[in-house]
């Protein structure tokens, strides 16, 4: 098997370019291409795609190389526009098109700030430092980053939900993208509470997918911000509430996914964790209908199973939903957090519930 290709963040991007633009500010010339010093010590070099000196400030531009990730910033244009500030205001930063703004509390960043989060601030201030002081300058300057067409891509993000307005975010703690990486998405959870518990929401959702959260959202009658993007992280959104908890929670998600969490999975990706209809039929046998635990623990998928106890009139979603609830009560370990769950078919329908 091909090893899978590593690439940069946002954030790194933003650094190389705000290094050259700064750089050729000082200087009149654009290093090209231009290296940065990310966290644990990488070095990587980034060809500049764009360059112009402005009276009065410098711009530059990298293309993002999200390597084999499936990232949607994949070869968008990160730009950086450099200008002095005045004297002892340090490094300021500004939204430029396309980068998004804060406007709800509960993330790393005040309400009304550029949403550019606070490791990449810190790698280009230290960057900006950097070239300063290799020119003799006070590091006094205001830094625009802009992504052209980031609005647009940010539809395709959680930003609209988390607040994050007319933009991206500008992300990364290591600088280094890794394909296929869950941290993102965890890192999204995480925001999706914070800001929920900000905006003082006492009932959240997590749900797997979005005819899951659909069902929920009509359900409960709860707003955008109250919904958490959980796909696959059902461990992710209950280890976070038992640290950081809010009064209520209901996880909502499609029969064999929520089958996997009443087996004691926490993360119910098809690679990581299977149906068990062992665990099905057992279910059906304590329910007092071992009439049809065996042609469960038989079937084809667990829809199948589902279609059979439903024609012998057992309430199998039901004893899912109770079943995946003890499994986040357990994660919870006693967190002031009321769970209860609901179980969808592929329509959106209902067909188990467990729970306050």
């Amino acid at each position: 098997m091909t090893e899978l290709r590593y690439g940069w963040t946002t954030g790194a991007c933003a650094t190389a370019a705000t290094t050259a633009a700064y750089t050729a500010l000082l200087t009149g010339e654009f290093p090209d291409p231009v290296e940065v010093l990310l966290p644990k010590g990488r070095r990587p070099a980034f060809a500049l795609a764009t360059q112009r000196l402005g009276d009065g400030s410098a711009t530059a531009g990298v293309v993002k190389d999200a390597g084999d990730d499936p990232d949607v910033t994949h070869g968008a244009l990160v730009v950086s526009t450099v200008s002095p500030g005045p004297p002892g205001s340090g490094v300021v930063f500004r939204a430029g098109e396309g980068v998004g703004t804060v406007t709800l509390p509960g993330l790393p960043l005040p309400v009304g700030e550029p949403a550019i989060n606070p490791v990449p601030r810190e790698l280009m201030t230290t960057a900006v430092q950097r070239v300063a002081r290799r020119h003799g300058q006070q590091a006094d300057v205001v830094v625009e980053i802009s992504i052209p067409h980031g609005e647009s891509m940010a539809r395709h993000t959680w930003n609209p939900r988390l607040g994050i307005v007319g933009g991206l975010s500008v992300l990364g703690t290591t600088g280094v993208v890794v394909p296929y990486s869950c941290s993102a998405w965890i890192d999204s959870i995480r925001r999706g509470v914070d800001v929920a518990r900000a905006l003082g929401h006492r009932h959240v959702a997590g749900a797997v997918g979005n005819t899951s959260e659909r069902a929920v959202a009509r359900l409960y009658q709860l707003p955008d911000t109250a919904l958490l993007d959980m796909g696959d992280f059902a461990g992710a959104v209950l280890k976070y509430l038992r640290a950081n908890p809010v009064p209520r929670l209901s996880l909502a998600g499609g029969f064999a996914k929520l089958s996997k969490l009443a087996a004691g999975y926490l993360d119910l990706h098809s690679k990581r964790s299977q149906v068990d209809l062992g665990l099905l039929a057992q279910l059906a046998r304590e329910a007092g209908h071992a009439d049809v635990a065996v042609p469960i623990e038989r079937a084809n998928t667990a829809l199948h199973a589902l279609q059979l106890a439903h024609e012998h009139g057992l309430p199998l979603g039901d004893l899912v939903a109770s079943r995946a609830r003890r499994t986040a009560l357990e994660v919870l370990a006693g967190a002031a957090v009321e769970v209860d769950v609901v179980v969808v078919d592929r329509a959106g329908v209902i067909v188990g519930r467990c729970g306050p």
